[in-house]
């Protein structure tokens, strides 16, 4: 079974082995009524086994549909409440003088120099100071008055450029309410697509933060003509001078005062209606220049109407830690879906977020082991990083630590697959794994890019709560499918949300077709008020991506390739960019042939290639440097980092590695890599080989990568 293959091994003597498991047996035996009785899993192990979604009709390719919205699509969260603004402000009066948007004081900055010479930020923080929902719709009402009196006008183009932070969400709420069309930019854009996206969008107002103003903005403000205003959020920069005449830079503090006294009175206020844009989001975009998706006010109520259904009990004792970039569709919605909840959001950074990320000096807290949040969304590629950080740790403990540790993991693996929990594992063995995320953690939220089923059945077990995968784009406003959280099983999205439906079109060429058996497959189409209006000054795009049906149903063809299941949950199966024809007239894919290698400990990341003009598959890797070290030092090869990594020698040694793994989780010969390049350097998005949620970027790694594609397809490299 797929939960035998991912038990941890052991080296237990095996008659102590016999006695452990009996003592196990007669523990199990003597829990499990009372357990059943008092923990109400009855109910959720009848809920795991339910139908979840159901095809409309009985014809091939029909949509399916979530069965709480089989007959009618939920579009809306609060009656009347159509718009942006409408939902903040039915929050605002419902949640008043609860807490809302919280961060943390800076205490001490200190350089911190390395044994290498480099030198690193360290910071230590204070406690959370929390603005109530009140106090936000103050702020973002005198930001949005005060944008009005620098001339921004009501349906015109607005950015903002700035790290995950409160003063995000209150200039996203200020232009919601104003009618201001808000265009996200990541803050790890590289300078030509920041230009693309602030000239194709003609803003004259930028907001971003003092450090992105000063490394990245000051660069590229001349090759932006039509900018007129820079907002800074937090306090005035020290340096002027170097800006072009024209531009003025202004604080938000400022904006605001200017809003607060401006007289609004006699103006009527240009309010939103449900069609109109509310966000043009400019995807990372895995491939070429980033696109801005344009989503309208209703596009993304949908959106988090059906993402919210997916979350029991949600509600005023939630706290949600804000980390990753808002300008990501997962964190926006996500976010948006707490604000209109009465949860708290406490603000955070991937190099704050625990206490021993890189900005967090040591003896000092992260961020969740101060504010213990009780949800957390997540990319694979941070989960991935926590399995592997853990595993090590296991690796490292006595023999009989690591014994215990292994024996619960695999009896608690086994007490998940049949429905059951595990209180006494949960408060004895993983209490510490799970104090790593906070200790109170109860639905961690996972998207962005497929999630492995070891690193999913991984943080199962040791953080004690179940992870809810989902699948959506930037282009259905973040919704798609999510699994219920009773859905103990991996490898699979879940079902359609309450708000859109799904269905399956045959690609001919992939081999697909909705009428495969056991499991109908295609090309995922998504329609529901979710799918987003389409590119922004790009109608040829559009009309290849959106297409209307004869019932005006609006669906996205999202170019994954998916099989519904029996009880009418998804699974991602392949991605008609990612398949690849040999020359053999093999076709291979690159994301399957990945997710079988990726959770080794010696690979940090790793890239597939193919090309039709060849007959096999090569790729680049990034090593983990402790293990490749180790694999170094035992094959004694001697060298610094960079010596390990371009040596053939130590090439031919991680390939025997991957090509055990790959053998060992089925892959065809045709698939396992046959030559690879070793990269000293980790892949990140600031190198631009990979989007904000650590998905490869195929085009740019194959530019930067081509030397050696050459010398890996045996074509002369000069």
């Amino acid at each position: 079974s797929q939960a035998a293959k991912m038990k941890l091994k052991h080296n237990i003597n095996p008659i102590l082995l016999q006695f452990i498991n009996f003592i196990v047996l007669v523990y199990t035996l003597v829990t499990y009524i009372p357990w059943y009785i008092l923990s109400g899993s009855k109910q959720a192990i009848a809920k795991a086994k339910q139908v979840k979604a159901r095809p409309v009709n009985n014809k091939p390719g029909a949509a399916y549909r979530s069965v709480n919205s089989l007959h009618c699509l939920a579009s809306v969260l609060y009656p009347g409440c159509d718009t942006l603004d409408k939902v903040f402000k039915y929050a605002k009066t419902k949640y008043k003088d609860r807490k809302l948007l919280g961060t943390r004081e800076i205490l001490k900055e200190e350089d911190e120099i390395q044994p290498s010479g480099k030198v690193f930020k360290k910071v230590i923080l204070g406690k959370y100071t929390w603005l109530s929902y009140e106090d936000v719709y103050i702020k973002a009402v005198n930001f949005g008055n005060g944008l009005a009196v620098l001339g921004q006008q009501p349906k015109t183009n607005i950015a903002i450029f700035c790290e995950t932070r409160a003063e995000w969400m209150i200039a996203a709420q200020a232009c919601f309410m104003c009618n201001y069309q808000l265009v996200t930019l990541y803050a790890t854009l590289g300078g030509p697509a920041i230009v693309h996206g602030l000239n194709e969008t003609e803003v004259t107002t930028i907001i971003t933060s003092k450090e992105l103003m000063q490394t990245k903005l000051k660069e590229i403000v001349s090759q932006v003509p039509l900018l007129r205003h820079i907002i800074t959020v937090d306090g005035k920069p020290t340096t002027w001078a170097e800006f072009p005449k024209g531009v003025i830079v202004h604080t938000m503090a400022s904006v605001q005062a200017m809003g607060a006294k401006a007289d609004t009175g006699n103006k009527p206020p240009c309010r939103p209606v449900p069609s109109d844009i509310a966000v043009i989001m400019y995807t990372s975009g895995s491939t070429g220049i980033p696109k801005g998706v344009m989503i309208s006010h209703c596009n993304i109520i949908a959106g988090i109407t059906g993402m919210a259904e997916r979350i029991p009990n949600l509600g005023e004792k939630d706290i949600y830690i804000g980390y990753l970039p808002l300008a990501h569709v997962l964190e926006l919605s996500a976010e948006l879906v707490c604000l209109s909840h009465g949860c708290r959001i406490g603000y955070s950074s991937p190099q704050t977020l625990a206490d021993q990320s890189s900005k967090i000096k040591k003896g000092s807290r992260g961020d969740v082991t101060t504010l213990k949040p009780t949800l957390m969304a997540a990319v694979p590629e941070i989960m991935d990083r926590i399995y592997k950080n853990v595993m090590n740790k296991v690796n490292e403990m006595t023999s009989f630590q690591r014994n215990l540790f292994i024996l619960a993991y695999n009896y608690k693996m086994e007490q998940i697959s049949k429905g059951y929990t595990t209180p006494l594992c949960d408060s004895l063995i993983f209490r510490k794994v799970r104090m790593l995320l906070g200790g109170k953690i109860r639905i961690l939220l996972c998207g962005g890019a497929p999630l492995s089923a070891a690193t999913q059945r991984f943080m199962n077990i040791c953080f004690c709560c179940p992870v809810g995968q989902g699948y959506g784009l930037t282009e259905s406003a973040g919704a798609g499918t999510i699994t219920e959280v009773w859905d103990y099983t991996t490898g699979r999205v879940g079902a359609p949300l309450v708000c859109c439906e799904i269905k399956l079109m045959n690609w001919e060429e992939g081999g697909y077709y909705n009428t495969d058996k056991p499991y109908p497959r295609g090309e995922i189409l998504i329609g529901g008020q979710n799918v987003t209006v389409g590119y922004y000054k790009n109608e040829a795009r559009t009309r290849k991506d959106f297409t209307v049906d004869e019932n005006g149903q609006r669906w996205l063809h999202t170019g994954d390739i998916g099989e519904f299941h029996h009880d009418g949950c998804l699974k991602i199966i392949d991605r008609k960019k990612d398949l690849v024809k040999l020359q053999a007239g093999e076709y291979v894919s690159l994301g399957k042939v990945e997710a079988a290698l990726k959770n080794l400990p010696l690979v940090d990341n790793i890239c597939v290639y193919a090309s039709s003009f060849h007959s096999y598959v090569i790729g680049f890797v990034v090593p983990n440097q402790k293990e490749l070290a180790e694999l170094a030092r035992k094959k004694g090869f001697k060298g610094t980092w960079e010596e390990i990594c371009n040596s053939p020698e130590m090439e031919k040694e991680v390939l025997k590695v991957l090509a055990e793994a790959a053998m060992a989780a089925n892959l065809e010969k045709f698939e396992i890599p046959v030559k690879i390049r070793l990269s000293p350097d980790p892949w990140t998005p600031e190198t631009g080989l990979v989007t904000d949620a650590f998905k490869l970027k195929r085009k740019e790694l194959t530019a930067f990568y081509q030397t050696d594609i050459d010398r890996m397809y045996g074509k002369n490299v000069k």
